[in-house]
């Protein structure tokens, strides 16, 4: 018997680091683009990804990241996971890393969060992460479809696999 195809997929985001960011938004992407209905919910940390002010500015988690490594063309070392403090250490790996996305034509956070939207892709905000840090709606970028509490999550997410990045 053929295993049943996903036709629905909720994907939460709850980490706010520009690697915490974007396998969510790759997944859900994706999902669009092979005609899956795709859901992202975005709670604690991860509302950093949909926030106006820091949606564009998020940096790369250096600090207790033991497989980060350069990629193959830069040494493809690894970086030790003491050297994650180091002052410079997270801007020098979130250049690195912007520079290699860039290299392979992968949109900043912003427009890709806009490509989902328009794909028809939902995009919400946890309501007590929302709350939580005292956050405002006209905080998130315009491209959010709203703020669902963890019960609407739920609701709306009914038949969907369930995905936590």
């Amino acid at each position: 018997m053929e295993p049943e195809p996903i036709k629905k997929v909720s994907i939460v985001v709850s980490k706010g680091s520009l690697d915490g960011i974007y396998p969510g938004l790759i997944m859900a992407n994706g999902a669009r683009m092979a005609g899956i209905e795709a859901m992202m919910f975005f709670t604690f940390f991860g509302l950093e990804g949909i926030m106006k002010e820091t949606m564009d500015h998020l940096k790369v988690a250096t600090v207790g990241n033991p497989a980060m490594r350069a990629p193959k063309d830069w040494g493809g070392w690894r970086i030790p996971t003491v050297l994650g403090g180091v002052p410079g250490m997270s801007t020098f790996a979130t250049h690195m890393m912007k520079q290699e996305m860039e290299n392979l034509d992968i949109p900043p956070v912003g427009e890709f969060i806009e490509m989902i939207h328009d794909s028809s892709g939902e995009i919400y905000a946890c309501k007590a992460a929302m709350d939580m840090f005292k956050f405002k709606p006209e905080d998130l970028c315009d491209d959010v479809d709203g703020i669902l509490t963890v019960g609407d999550f739920y609701e709306k997410s009914a038949g969907a696999q369930i995905i936590f990045t």
